[in-house]
């Protein structure tokens, strides 16, 4: 079934810095999007307000037709809305299966439903030969599959990802890269913030970029990377 996330005229202050102004942004199921921005351009507390983590000053948030604007973190990803942080996450002294089993057992489930829902995701995610492995012991992209693995238990519409590229080598950039388009075709909508065009543009399916708490451009990423304004203020001549 078709999601959306919407978010209008979203503005932010923190003292007397007016950290979002006015930021209206939009993505459906099965569609990839990046917030591009230098540090302090506004896109983190963009990302957190989204989250929940930050309660916006004004403007409003809709998942599908249901407002979620002051809607804390834990309901939000209850009805949807999930989130990779740029720091490892695991739980290195437990194996990568009880990484899961944490998870699920939450929930309503049966121990043969726990177990199932563990061998499917693991499978999928190429896993499965580390069940019982400790979580310390994965590579670095081994473990943000690990990391994407826990995130999927929670069934969600909609993947929030903080630089999910930084500090790992080009391997496993490719990596998460085929991880994130599986999970488009497989009808997720992802959000992706980062501030390094090379890494997001072969990823993503829209760009905003962010500039001073403003969307400076939103566009296909092709065309905001040609855009005159955004070669100006943000990539550079």
């Amino acid at each position: 079934m078709m999601s959306k996330l919407i978010c209008y005229k979203l503005r932010k202050r923190f003292g007397r810095r007016l950290a979002v102004d006015d930021v209206s942004l939009s993505i459906e199921s099965g569609n990839v999007v990046g917030i591009l921005g230098p540090n302090g351009a506004g896109k983190t507390t963009i990302f957190n307000m989204i989250l929940g983590l930050v309660i916006p000053d004004s403007g409003h948030i809709f998942k599908d037709a249901k407002e979620i604007t002051n809607t804390p973190v834990y309901l939000r990803a209850r009805n949807g809305i999930t989130y990779l942080a740029q720091e490892p996450s695991i739980f290195t002294g437990l194996s990568v299966e009880d990484n899961l089993r944490l998870v699920l057992e939450n929930f309503d489930h049966s121990k043969t439903d726990v177990n199932s829902k563990i061998r499917e995701l693991l499978s999928k995610f190429g896993l499965l030969s580390f069940a019982k492995q400790r979580a310390e012991l994965l590579s670095g992209g081994e473990k943000r599959r690990l990391e994407i693995a826990r995130m999927m238990t929670l069934s969600p519409d909609f993947l929030l990802l903080d630089e999910p590229f930084g500090g790992v080598d080009p391997m496993t950039v490719k990596e998460i890269q085929k991880i994130i388009l599986n999970l488009k075709n497989n009808g997720l909508g992802i959000i992706i913030t980062d501030h390094s065009v090379d890494r997001i543009v072969e990823t993503v399916n829209e760009i905003y970029v962010i500039h001073k708490g403003k969307i400076l451009a939103h566009d296909a990423p092709d065309k905001v990377l040609n855009d005159p304004e955004v070669i100006r203020n943000f990539l550079g001549e």
